[in-house]
């Protein structure tokens, strides 16, 4: 099954633009975080798990799911893990290494460029160089998740996933790699509303407002890679997936290039398969 979008030139609703839904209201976001708190406790419970481990990158996302995380649980089950992988990582390290020690975590933090090297040595033949890159980014995320459940398993604890809302519905995550998770408590909120939970908290401006980043190499940022600021893109989405107004709407009414609410719209569609549990043949028995 297909993703449905409204198609081009197609009028699903009325022209003008409502006022959004994104979470910005101060008690709405209160609102939020408190519901956020008691599904993560709720589902480690009934997991009979000990806890969590958290991936820490010094960013946004994750420093929010390990605050909900502390907050839910208490520090003593909650473990940070810090996973940087090349050079440039020293910035995103030391905001990951502030936030463990404010929130009275334990954590490790371990290198993966000696395993990324290894990897590359090991596998790497003479594929062409942008698919090399792209398929080194996607094995060093899978090699985080790895080790994110190895410490998960020797802790009987679960994996907490960092992702968002917008992530998700771009495919702008690696299957079975950051996308690899035991509960995912920020999946519902879009990028937006992720800085508008994490100001609510009081985390750091400098953590809130940095640009994003997978941390897989030098220089590398979310938006630059996506093609527009999260801004734009929550509000196309939003618009054009959660609430079926056509793309030409959407672009006149915020004054974004059509160009641009296509590529959007278009990565989201072209993505559908990695929102998916792996395909099975028609006739599935009853597990």
């Amino acid at each position: 099954m297909g993703v449905s979008v409204p198609p081009r030139g197609e009028n699903v609703t009325t022209s003008t633009l409502p006022p959004t839904e994104l979470l910005t209201d101060e008690e709405n976001v209160a609102a939020t975080y408190r519901q956020l708190t008691l599904f993560i406790e709720e589902y480690v419970e009934r997991s009979d798990a000990n806890g969590v481990v958290v991936g820490m990158s010094g960013g946004v996302d994750s420093t929010l799911a390990a605050s909900l995380a502390v907050d839910a649980l208490g520090p003593d089950r909650v473990f940070g893990l810090l996973l940087p992988c090349n050079l440039t990582a020293e910035a995103g390290s030391h905001d990951a290494l502030t936030v463990a020690e404010a929130l009275g975590i334990d954590y490790r933090e371990i290198h993966l460029q000696p395993l990324v090297r290894c990897f590359e040595d090991l596998l790497v033949g003479d594929e062409d160089r942008d698919e090399r890159i792209r398929a080194l980014g996607n094995a060093t995320a899978r090699l985080r998740m790895t080790c994110l459940y190895y410490a998960a398993n020797t802790r009987s604890k679960l994996v907490l996933g960092t992702g968002n809302r917008s992530e998700r519905l771009l495919g702008y995550f690696t299957k079975h790699g950051d996308g690899g998770c035991d509960l995912l408590p920020l999946a519902n909120l879009y990028k937006t509303e992720v800085r508008a939970l994490a100001r609510h908290v009081g985390l750091p401006c400098r953590i809130v407002e940095k640009p994003s980043t997978a941390g897989l190499w030098a220089e590398q940022t979310d938006e630059d890679e996506l093609g527009a600021s999260y801004d734009r893109i929550d509000a196309v989405l939003h618009y054009v997936v959660d609430r079926r107004y056509r793309a030409e709407t959407v672009a006149e009414e915020l004054d974004i290039p059509i160009e641009t609410v296509w590529e959007i719209v278009n990565g989201h569609v072209e993505t559908h398969h990695k929102r998916r549990h792996p395909a099975t043949p028609g006739r599935e028995r009853t597990e």
